[in-house]
């Protein structure tokens, strides 16, 4: 089968190419990239952008153990949606993703449902406790391409330590969620002014500050590669920015929420505006703003985080903490960071596709003869509002609802097969 992507603005972050002209895929690869070309079902692009499939190393698919959330298929529908072809699926399922067996129910489940590339993470630690390693060698060679207890931070420095040694040993990325929970622990939100008058209980910077030097610091011991997920501060940013400069085998990512949204947004207490880290301030947006322009952050990342509208619908300090992202990240990348000149077009998209897949080791994030036919198409210009009736996730869980944003996607193609929208119709002229 082939296919024909004609007049688009072709843009692959990996090589500098953009420009438009037309791709041509074949076999489920992109078989020739030029002008003029013919052959196969036609898509049309004109007035869109035509770029590797988007990467999000970062999302959570709440399969197995909370499918009323969201499922394999569910997650990977809302990825397509949202121009994903590749994610990285986190561990803190029930059971965990903590051996070989439940890796391989992963995979079998995402061959079995899903429409885009599931890569699953694994439990850097038996059952997230912190306690004893899991057996990374074996998770590696069933398909895991990084060790975290996401949810969780590893409060032992000396298990941590071991962590690292063996991810480092194996090959593995060990992607650090960075919480004091001596700090934190029953907090809801931002410690600041905000939960002052509100009567929120607080979660200070510190509880995620300290953790990432810390982290960091153990990464630098061991010469592991680190990668910090969903920074929020101003501060934690610089501390990166500063561990890079010394040369340490670091990377991070943020969230569209966090360089989008304050805490201002939980005044109306809204639950839909819980996650942890929390929302800052807005010194710490603008903190987040500059560690994308200069390079400090490395990827953008959802941390897409589903719950049941049962769930998020009680009071504030009770609610989980998530919100979802997949369907929403283009737009808010191309409304929050292109549009106002933070940063290019094909940066942002070099952040959503190639950046995370180095990271993680993917075969994934480039637009090349002979690379996999996984392509995003979206109109740049088109503004659409974010509206929960037409989320393809299960949950609703967004603090964007009702929000005009521009960028939206058109189809989603992965191995040469239209993932988005479902009942696409391509024609041979």
């Amino acid at each position: 089968m082939s296919m024909m992507i004609q007049n688009g603005h072709v843009i692959d972050p990996a090589t500098g190419l953009s420009k438009v002209c037309d791709v041509l895929i074949k076999d489920g690869a992109v078989s020739e990239i030029g002008e003029g070309l013919s052959g196969g079902e036609v898509i049309d692009a004109t007035g869109c952008v035509v770029c590797p499939g988007l990467v999000d190393i970062h999302v959570h698919f709440r399969e197995p153990g909370f499918e009323s959330k969201e499922t394999i298929e569910s997650g990977s529908r809302a990825a397509a949606k949202g121009g994903f072809t590749t994610v990285v699926t986190m561990a803190n399922t029930e059971p965990r993703i903590d051996n070989a067996g439940m890796v391989e129910f992963v995979n079998r489940r995402a061959r079995e449902t899903a429409c885009i590339k599931i890569r699953p993470a694994a439990c850097a630690t038996k059952g997230m406790l912190g306690v004893e390693l899991t057996e990374m060698a074996e998770l590696k060679d069933v398909g895991v391409v990084a060790v975290t207890d996401d949810g969780k931070d590893i409060a032992d420095s000396g298990v941590l330590r071991r962590v690292l040694t063996y991810a480092k040993m194996v090959g593995l990325p060990y992607m650090a969620h960075c919480e004091d929970e001596c700090l934190s622990e029953g907090g809801a939100m931002n410690e600041g002014y905000t939960s002052t008058v509100l009567g929120i209980p607080p979660i200070p910077k510190a509880a995620e500050e300290i953790r990432i030097e810390r982290n960091i610091r153990l990464a630098q011991l061991t010469g592991a590669h680190i990668h910090i997920q969903h920074v929020t501060t101003a501060e934690g940013i610089d501390i990166v920015r500063q561990a890079k400069k010394r040369g340490i085998n670091v990377t991070c990512e943020t969230a569209p929420h966090y360089w989008t949204l304050t805490d201002a947004a939980v005044k109306t207490f809204n639950s839909n505006a819980k996650m942890n880290p929390p929302l800052r301030e807005a010194h710490d947006v603008e903190g987040v703003i500059e560690g994308i322009k200069d390079g400090t952050v490395d990827c953008i990342a959802t941390d897409h985080a589903p719950h049941t509208p049962t769930e998020k619908d009680v009071e504030f300090q009770f609610a989980p903490f998530g919100i979802i992202g997949l369907e929403t990240s283009l737009a808010l990348a191309m409304t929050g960071l292109v549009e106002p000149g933070h940063i290019t077009l094909e940066r942002a998209l070099a952040l959503m596709t190639c950046e995370g897949a180095r990271i993680c080791k993917l075969n994934a994030g480039i637009l090349r003869a002979g690379s996999l036919a996984d392509i995003t198409i979206f109109d740049p210009r088109e503004e659409w509002t974010i509206t929960p009736g037409e989320f393809a996730s299960k949950s609703r869980n967004s603090p964007f609802i009702g929000r005009t944003v521009r960028g939206k996607v058109r189809y989603t193609i992965c191995d040469g097969k239209i993932a988005y929208p479902s009942n696409a119709a391509v024609h041979t002229p």
